[in-house]
């Protein structure tokens, strides 16, 4: 089985920074992208960014230039660095893993358990 376990997030103050981690466990034969969305009660949840295996990364117009994702490809883990924190960035962030877990296994979508991030004064 494979898993998806986040850490990190909290509570921050605008200006500052947090990061979450995000580290897949399990049987994983290749990933293909990992990336970060978030979202708020009865709101969708929508991608702030992402990295594939071969390094392009994507960000949401709202964080560009303030996050920034990282991948570590021999410990399978990703994570997100988040500076000069908004109100606005609190959410939950979830943790999502394009992989393939076995030859016989079609490739699909794994998701996190979901961590907080608080942005407040």
């Amino acid at each position: 089985q494979v898993h998806l376990v986040e850490s990190g997030g909290g509570l921050a103050q605008p200006g500052e920074s947090l990061r979450v981690c995000c580290a897949v466990s399990g049987n994983v034969l290749k990933i293909y992208s990992m990336g970060w969305y978030r979202g708020t009660p009865g709101n969708q949840r929508d991608l702030v960014a992402g990295v594939t295996s071969e390094g392009s990364t994507y960000y949401a117009d709202s964080v560009k230039g303030r996050f920034t994702i990282s991948t570590d490809n021999a410990k399978n883990t990703s994570c997100l660095l988040m500076s000069n924190l908004k109100p606005e960035d609190t959410a939950e962030y979830d943790c999502n893993a394009a992989l393939k877990a076995t030859l016989t296994d079609p490739p699909g979508r794994y998701w996190g358990q979901g961590i907080q991030v608080i942005v407040s004064s």
